[in-house]
């Protein structure tokens, strides 16, 4: 626990009346805190994915209106539950980040209907589906993207670098599977390319490795 922040505050507006305090608790969310601790324990792996999904948010939500902090928030808290100190055996990560963030954020002062937004964010993000908030619907399709294109292929290729059968196969799972998540026309138009530049990058491979692999 990082503790409470609270402090004393009267009413301006009672001028002449008995000045009553009252506690509050001030918002403090640094976000160069957040960004730090997300290297920290996230590593370069982590936080670069956290600036994709930044990246690929403002590619897809252009002239769209949402919450930015809300997301940009939550772009980063939302694996934090896969990483130590937070990781847990036996519990998915998306929920684990949700436990995480809701703590980090309460303590933290953030204001209810801001932090409601981001854990929102945070549990559905593998979630496929319409019916949740546009900030939620932009952090999920922003995800997606970055599981597909050659980024994508190169992401499973690098978790499994000594299993170039296993890494194939989980990039042919999601080549499957991901594209049905997406909900966005943006977020569908990105798709499209990516997945043409996967089956590209596949069929160099199959070609260049004999099926040798």
């Amino acid at each position: 626990m990082l503790g409470w922040a609270s402090a004393a505050a009267v009413n301006p507006g009672d001028a002449g009346a008995t000045k009553q305090p009252r506690k509050e608790i001030p918002m403090s969310i640094d976000k160069s805190e957040i960004a730090r601790m997300t290297e920290e324990h996230g590593g370069t792996w982590g936080i670069n994915h956290t600036r994709r999904l930044l990246q690929l948010v403002a590619a897809i939500g252009t002239g769209l209106t949402y919450n930015s902090e809300a997301v940009w928030i939550a772009a980063h808290l939302h694996d934090w539950g896969a990483y130590a100190p937070w990781a847990q055996k036996g519990v998915d990560h998306t929920l684990r980040s949700g436990q995480v963030a809701e703590e980090f954020l309460t303590e933290r002062g953030c204001p209810q209907d801001l932090k409601a937004l981001v854990l929102e964010c945070i549990a559905l993000h593998h979630t496929a589906g319409s019916d949740r908030s546009l900030e939620a619907t932009l952090m999920r399709d922003a995800d997606a993207l970055d599981f597909l294109g050659v980024v994508g292929v190169l992401r499973d290729f690098s978790k499994n670098p000594r299993d170039l059968r296993l890494a194939y196969q989980q990039v042919r799972k999601r080549r499957e599977k991901v594209p049905a998540m997406l909900h966005l026309e943006r977020a569908k138009a990105i798709g499209a390319e990516r997945l043409q530049q996967m089956d590209d990058l596949l069929r160099q491979f199959e070609a260049e490795s004999f099926g040798c692999f």
